[in-house]
């Protein structure tokens, strides 16, 4: 059972980025190129790609080839619940 407390704190340490959040919202609205992201957060795409990247290994997100193009995803719906009930529970008054 530690172990899987272990997995769970770094799922957290994920999460405690603010840019990496900004991505999964914007991903909240279906799958983006990195183009897409970097235009739509006003980052480089440098930056970006090493937040993906950290997303994909946490397997938050997901990527889909198409080409030479990549899109980016969530990975499934858990993610969009815990970004939804962790809103839920910053906007409690």
């Amino acid at each position: 059972m530690d172990d899987k407390i272990y997995d769970l704190a770094d799922l957290f340490k994920v999460f405690s980025d603010s840019t990496r959040i900004r991505i999964l919202y914007l991903l909240l609205g279906g799958e983006k190129n990195v183009s897409d992201i970097s235009d739509e957060l006003s980052m480089n795409q440098s930056a970006v790609s090493h937040q993906l990247k950290t997303l994909k290994q946490s397997d938050l997100v997901k990527v889909r080839r198409d080409g030479k193009a990549m899109f980016y995803s969530l990975s499934d719906s858990h993610v969009e619940s815990i970004l939804k009930i962790g809103m839920e529970h910053i906007l409690e008054e």
